[in-house]
């Protein structure tokens, strides 16, 4: 059931959004073959699989813990950051966290008390993968915006940097630019870095916190107003160079450069009310995949595309290794309305380009379901197009799909592990006590005799009582008189006979000592 649902959301036809399936199997006069189209991953909040940095070193405040205040009460300075009260710390992890009851966290700097030195402060936003924004980035500020800020972005994981775009209270003074808007621009400066002083000027309203990139009134040069036309916004982005790459980024960097000042000069008798605090940034983007994937999943720590089109790579960047009869190229928008996938190709290959990643030769058409599917799969793989692998088996991390060694076995130890199947790391499912990737090895407390039991005894916890020795943690040697687990109960006590028996042989001796005693005592006497 499962399997004919997940068919079916993967035939949905165009019409449900444009770019969000890749490839359909059709039935034409030649046969059936797989009928590919040009493919997004679909936009999402980028901000919950972001790395940041804050930087330089120090610059978090509360440590050591700082006293501060605002511009709504600049002479009642009591609040208090402190890095090492939860209650009063301001981590820049509180730039993503969810804000409860209206409550606002947020990062804070330390304060201008280092004044006229610059007061500046680096957040670094990375993804490790190229990302394309589809919506403002948008910077919540509390206690003030900066005068002075820049938003710079890399395409290369942070090896280099380039200015997005400028902001000031006064464009020309701080970057001898004019100010511009960027609804003013025109089709052929979309793409323009300029200098904006619409969000740094003091409004003298808690309202007014937000910092704009204004990535929707860009498309808007394009697509219209309410970004109704986006056909030739897709057509702009293929035929006007560089485009593209403006909204495409790895990594973003907003550089701090003077903070709020309250629409005043600064006031040196009173630096306590000057710093940086962001409460949220929101960053809306798809994954970069080069038009060749309709998914991006969050894997090993980032986010990759799931490739299709016989490409491979974190962004679907080249063709897989058994489809490489022409040069990869990125998959276009145009013609509209499917795009061309620009599909890797295998030299030779039959039956509509049958995706079974060389793992099988033969395909099976089943008719009523328009589906087809891979038969044999070999190298222990399964699945449609032999892109699972068998139970018993799981995916090599460094081998590409179409590698004979993508599947390798569990291993899983018969004696120690549940069965013979493990989880997509190689980890098997262990019985108690067993431990290790494949249930070979013991858990502390526990030894090895076909299977994993727990220690009767050790040299810590569980002590040999009465004199007893501990034997390979699988039994207490007991001395003479005592028995138990741990030599823990007298045997006396234990069997009834055992302490008549015992009682007696103790009685006799006595005598016997008695009369020696005696006879000593006589000894003397005569003499």
């Amino acid at each position: 059931m499962l399997y004919l649902v997940a068919l079916l959301l993967h035939c949905l036809p165009l019409a449900m959004g444009q770019y969000d399936i890749c490839k359909s199997w059709v039935t034409t006069d030649d046969g059936p073959s797989w009928e590919f189209y040009a493919c997004q991953p679909k936009a999402m909040r980028m901000k919950d699989y972001v790395t940041v940095r804050v930087d330089p070193a120090g610059i978090t405040c509360g440590d050591p813990p700082e006293r501060f205040c605002t511009h709504e009460n600049p002479y009642l300075c009591s609040d208090e950051c402190d890095a090492s009260n939860p209650d009063l710390a301001h981590p820049p992890k509180l730039m993503f966290d969810s804000e409860d009851e209206g409550l606002a966290t947020y990062w804070q700097s330390v304060t201008w008390r280092r004044y006229p030195e610059p007061l500046l402060a680096n957040i670094t936003l990375s993804w490790n993968k190229s990302i394309e924004l589809t919506d403002d980035i948008v910077i919540t500020f509390e206690y003030g915006r900066p005068t002075i800020m820049m938003l710079e972005k890399s395409l290369d994981n942070g090896r280099t940097w380039h200015p997005y775009q400028y902001y000031a209270d006064d464009c020309m003074e701080a970057f001898s630019m004019p100010a511009r808007r960027v609804r003013d621009l025109s089709t052929t400066s979309a793409n323009r870095v300029l200098c904006t002083e619409e969000y740094s000027r003091w409004a003298g309203s808690k309202k007014e916190k937000t910092v704009r990139f204004e990535v929707r009134d860009r498309f808007a040069i394009f697509a219209g107003p309410d970004l109704k036309n986006m056909d030739n916004l897709y057509t702009r982005l293929e035929s006007a160079k560089g485009l593209k790459d403006f909204f495409t980024v790895t990594d973003l960097r907003m550089r701090l450069l003077r903070p709020a000042l309250g629409g005043t000069y600064v006031q040196r008798e009173n630096l306590y009310k000057y710093f940086y605090a962001v409460s949220n940034i929101e960053v809306t983007g798809r994954c970069k995949c080069n038009l060749h994937a309709n998914l991006c999943t969050f894997k090993e720590g980032s986010l990759q595309c799931e490739c299709e089109h016989n490409t491979t790579g974190q962004d679907c960047g080249k063709c897989k290794k058994n489809f490489r009869s022409r040069s990869w190229r990125a998959g276009s928008y145009l013609p509209l309305p499917n795009g061309s996938p620009n599909a890797c190709a295998a030299a030779g290959s039959a039956f509509g380009n049958c995706e079974c990643y060389g793992h099988s030769n033969r395909c099976s058409y089943i008719d009523f379901l328009n589906v087809v599917t891979c038969v044999s799969c070999k190298h222990n793989t399964r699945g449609q197009h032999c892109q699972h692998c068998r139970l018993g088996f799981y995916r090599n991390s460094s081998a590409e799909l179409d590698d004979e060694n993508v599947c390798i076995e569990c291993n899983c130890n018969q004696i120690g592990s549940m069965h013979d199947r493990c989880n997509e790391t190689g980890y098997c499912e262990c019985k108690e006590g067993a431990t290790g990737p494949k249930c070979d090895d013991c858990l502390p407390n526990y030894y090895w005799r076909q299977g994993c039991f727990p220690n009767v005894c050790d040299d810590e916890l569980l002590l040999c009582q009465n004199g007893g020795t501990c034997y390979q943690n699988q039994r207490c040697i007991c001395p003479v008189g005592f028995k138990g687990v741990l030599c823990q109960q007298s045997r006396c006590e234990a069997d009834k006979k055992d302490c008549d028996g015992a009682h007696s042989v103790r009685g006799s001796l006595g005598t016997v000592l008695l009369g020696l005693f005696a006879l000593q005592l006589c000894a003397w006497g005569g003499l």
